[in-house]
């Protein structure tokens, strides 16, 4: 390396990778060079080897010269990309073993969903999730519950649904607006999950929040048959046609104008012949026919006065019941002949003759006869008929819902049931409990009721749901 060697008829083919050929036909070695050098065997280096050498160096020269002049020449590029791709073909070129067609329709996300009954939890802090509902087993009256959402100490459950995957949910807010989601687009959980935020499920502006939540029919050719009716905190309630509502978009739509403070507690579907009944947590209620509230053609009016409120009360349920053709003097005898207890009383209903049903009539208003459940803070409630609340107008102050004292607390739900059913009640601290409603008695309008979830002194009930006979799956344990 430190001598400089002759470099004689070799300087043309030095000058193709290195710019450092010395002047006066010499070459200094560098180190990867003399260790090259030094790694051959000894006969390498013999006259007899020497040519060899020399080929190989002029050879590799060749091979540089031709890669130089490649990437100098777009045109060689191209010539040599087509030639390899072209023997690539004719390598490669297996027939196709699949056929590409034309697929007639789409396929549907939805198909791939499995049809599953789900229970819809929703908390007063916006949180939202599903939990398949087997896994909620039945319990006797009275129980403690199981744990159903873990929350932070401030939020609690305020929603609970039951309704398959395919339903849709409508959400409606605080500003009057609706959003759109099916069931299986909600978060799965178990049931001490806390869920996630509807804010990251919905398009909601700053200091907007979902107050009523609505499951619809699956069948949209069901719609038109049906109306929605819409009732708010302070006794306003509105009707329009459920397809009003039948194309909402991703961003929402206007779904009913509200007065300053005044909120949406809930919103039902209804048909003709139905009535309303709105109850309130001081334990009023009044029951008046759906024909009283117009349908209204748009969806920005404010609606019109359901019940006149006492100060401090509020409407904390809306109910649907069928009309029912029964004088007053029919509803009294069979609810006197049905029932022979002292509580049965109807205290406040008008004063009626004391008439007799055959037993036709008795068998046509038994086929007819709702039942309604009232349930209230301290985990208290009963089951009274549907004929103990009289059809009035709309618009007054109603009659007394349940007899009210300091030991249950405000209403909190008041709902259709039948015997068939069970119901499920959540309290703030996210204990869920699950009964069958034939364990809870019939009990007369104005009484306090029976216990139906034992309570911590500290916890309220605040959601009460009904599940329908056909949510009951075969592996439920009903104790």
């Amino acid at each position: 390396m430190a001598r400089a060697w002759p470099a004689d008829s070799i300087v043309p083919l030095l000058e193709l990778v290195s710019e450092a050929a010395a002047a006066g036909n010499t070459y200094r070695l560098s180190e990867a060079q003399a260790k090259a050098i030094l790694d051959l065997r000894l006969h390498r280096l013999t006259g007899l080897e020497r040519d060899k050498i020399g080929a190989e160096l002029n050879e590799t020269v060749a091979l540089i010269k031709d890669l130089l002049d490649i990437l100098a020449r777009r045109d060689r590029v191209m010539e040599i990309i087509k030639e390899e791709l072209a023997e690539i073909r004719e390598k490669f070129a297996t027939p196709r073993r699949t056929a590409i067609e034309d697929q007639e329709g789409e396929i549907d996300i939805e198909e791939l969903i499995q049809r599953e009954e789900m229970v819809v939890t929703v908390s007063h802090g916006g949180y939202v999730k599903r939990v398949p509902l087997s896994t909620y087993r039945a319990q006797k009256r009275g129980g403690k519950g199981r744990a159903g959402m873990t929350t932070k100490e401030e939020d609690f459950v305020s929603e609970l649904f039951v309704a398959s995957t395919h339903t849709p949910m409508l959400f409606f807010s605080s500003l009057g607006k609706v959003y759109q989601l099916k069931v299986y687009k909600l978060p799965l959980g178990n049931p001490q999950a806390r869920g996630k935020a509807l804010v990251n499920l919905l398009p909601l502006e700053q200091g907007e929040n979902i107050t009523a939540v609505l499951a619809v029919p699956e069948d949209a050719a069901l719609w038109p048959q049906l109306d929605i009716v819409f009732a708010t905190e302070a006794g306003t309630v509105r009707r329009n046609k459920l397809t009003d509502f039948d194309s909402i978009r991703a961003s929402g739509l206007i779904a009913m104008k509200l007065e300053e403070g005044d909120k949406l507690i809930g919103v039902r579907t209804c048909t003709e012949g139905d009535d309303i009944l709105l109850a309130t947590a001081q334990g009023k209620a009044i029951r008046f026919p759906l024909d009283d509230v117009r349908v209204f053609a748009g969806r920005t009016s404010v609606g019109v006065r359901g019940i006149k409120l006492a100060e401090g009360d509020k409407v904390i349920s809306l109910t649907i019941l069928k009309g029912v053709d029964a004088t007053a003097e029919e509803r009294a005898a069979y609810l006197k002949t049905k029932r022979h207890d002292d509580e049965a009383g109807d205290s406040d209903d008008e004063q009626v003759a004391a008439i007799t049903l055959d037993d036709k009539r008795m068998a046509q208003l038994a086929a007819q006869e709702e039942f309604i459940l009232t349930a209230t803070q301290r985990g208290f409630g009963k089951i009274s008929s549907a004929y103990e609340y009289r059809r009035t107008a709309r618009g007054g102050s109603g009659i007394f819902n349940i007899k009210m004292a300091e030991r249950n607390g405000a209403v909190v739900a008041t709902f259709r049931i039948t015997p068939t059913q069970e119901i499920m009640l959540v309290t703030d601290g996210g204990q869920i409990i699950r009964m069958n409603a034939r364990d809870i008695r019939v009990a007369g309008r104005t009484t306090m009721g029976v216990t139906l979830f034992r309570l911590d002194e500290a916890e309220k009930v605040v959601s009460v749901a009904v599940l329908d006979e056909d949510h009951l799956t075969e592996g439920d344990n009903h104790e």
